[in-house]
């Protein structure tokens, strides 16, 4: 099964799910930046990094929906959601940042596992491999 149309079809529904949410959160801080900043800033993260999480969020998260570099935006991906949950989350004692902070531990492992399977039949990147090599 790990190479039929079963498998190549549960990527692409996958990279559907994992995408949706990074889509949506990149385009809303587009709408609430200078309220992000000052997430941001409160975390001590500088408000002037907000461009590149928006580009990472939305362009990143459009990348992995259609399956476009998606190793190595998966492997960005991963980094960012382990810098993430460390710097936003990480408040022990606190049950909620603690959940949140497992969320999104455990979406750096579901991109470090996409960036080691590749994005499937269903993608640019199958697509471009397959022009390649003619």
């Amino acid at each position: 099964m790990q190479n039929g149309a079963l498998c190549d079809f549960g990527k692409l529904i996958g990279r559907i799910l994992i995408s949706v949410m990074f889509i949506v959160a990149g385009y809303s801080k587009i709408g609430a930046y200078a309220g992000t900043q000052e997430y941001m800033a409160a975390a001590g993260v500088p408000g002037i990094l907000l461009p590149l999480v928006i580009l990472l969020e939305l362009g990143g998260g459009l990348a992995i929906l259609f399956g476009f570099f998606t190793r190595w935006v998966a492997l960005a991906f991963a980094v960012f959601c382990a810098l993430s949950a460390w710097l936003f989350h990480n408040v022990p004692g606190d049950q909620m940042q603690q959940i949140m902070f497992m969320k999104n531990i455990t979406i750096a492992g579901g991109f470090l596992i996409l960036a080691c399977a590749g994005a499937g039949k269903f993608s640019f990147d199958h697509a471009m491999a397959k022009v390649k090599n003619r």
